[in-house]
């Protein structure tokens, strides 16, 4: 149901109050905190139509007036629709996205360190899009006991892998130009998906390192298959300072000990957008999560997990800068 002008105001006032004190709003908290041109007769009305509308809900009678859900989600819908970045909130985000020199687990988990310290929220990353990844250069070394060490350049940082084979120096210089040249400007998919036509077609030129390369396109595959996840718990300590919502706090805590859940609530149901997920009772968690995207292509999803009352519009704005800055990312 479309709200009016009045009503929309003084549910936003409710639920960023209530965010803010976790007390309860009155038509006198109303009239204190904006000026909206009538009485305080009248706030009262607009706070029972609120409240009929399923918007809030009273806590006793002629007590205050709480958010429920679908007050906090329509609070959410409008607030996204207008969420803008701060150009100085996450500076060090915008130094780690463009220090490509890093692992790319360094690189996900500093994002994630750094939206959890910024929005005092423990923060999760779920990478799950290695195949999306442009590759730009390859680098194949020789180790102890019938192993190499690869190293994976990508647009966005460094894949490290240790495989098992047996290789000399010549055949991993060899196997390093030949992937490089053949795969540079790819994605990790493409690559996986052609090489056996390629080897098909080249067999003389790659006999001599066949293994090395089938070794990590074989890692390559299993890599992309797995889920990563990166669990960022600076904020933790700050969800447990706060002595009204302790109980919150112990389930948002639980749930960061567990990986399936926490891959369910990272699932994205659209592109490009930051989603929310408002708890449908308090003891249970909320995320506002977002696609980490490089050039288009999906690498990860990035969630920060806390309470029902949560600072939803400080966590968007945080998101926004991560989402902006990645997709500004140009693989040079």
């Amino acid at each position: 149901m479309e709200l009016s002008d009045r009503k929309q105001k003084i549910l936003c006032i409710a639920v960023e109050e209530y965010i803010r004190e976790c007390s309860p709003i009155t038509s006198g908290g109303i009239n204190d905190i904006a000026s909206l041109g009538c009485s305080t007769a009248t706030l009262r009305n607009e706070l029972s139509a609120l409240e009929a509308m399923g918007y809030l809900r009273q806590l006793h009678t002629s007590g205050g007036r709480v958010p429920t859900p679908q007050g906090y989600r329509y609070y959410v819908e409008k607030l996204l629709s207008s969420t803008s970045a701060s150009d100085i909130e996450l500076e060090k985000v915008k130094d780690i996205i463009n220090s490509r020199t890093s692992s790319l687990n360094e690189i996900v988990s500093g994002i994630a360190k750094v939206v959890s310290e910024v929005t005092n929220y423990p923060t999760v990353i779920m990478t799950t899009g290695y195949e999306n990844l442009i590759l730009k250069e390859f680098k194949i070394m020789p180790l102890l006991d019938d192993k190499i060490m690869v190293l994976v350049g990508t647009e966005t940082g460094y894949i490290y892998q240790t495989l098992d084979a047996r290789a000399n120096l010549e055949e991993c210089n060899d196997a390093t130009n030949y992937l490089t040249n053949h795969f540079r400007g790819e994605t990790i998919g493409y690559m996986i998906d052609n090489m056996a036509e390629l080897e098909n077609g080249m067999n003389e030129e790659i006999m001599a390192f066949e293994k090395v390369v089938n070794t990590l396109i074989d890692g390559l595959k299993k890599l992309n298959s797995q889920r990563y996840l990166d669990v960022r718990r600076e904020g933790s300590a700050k969800l447990l300072d706060d002595k009204k919502s302790v109980e919150d706090a112990k389930k948002v805590l639980s749930v960061l000990d567990d990986e399936k859940e926490l891959s369910s609530i990272l699932e994205l149901e659209g592109k490009g957008d930051i989603e929310v997920t408002v708890a449908e009772e308090e003891g249970s968690c909320s995320v506002v999560k977002a696609p980490i995207c490089v050039n288009g292509r999906q690498l990860a999803s990035i969630g920060v997990i806390g309470p029902q009352r949560m600072d939803y519009a400080g966590i968007a704005s945080a998101l926004k800068v991560v989402i902006d800055n990645l997709n500004d990312l140009k693989g040079e």
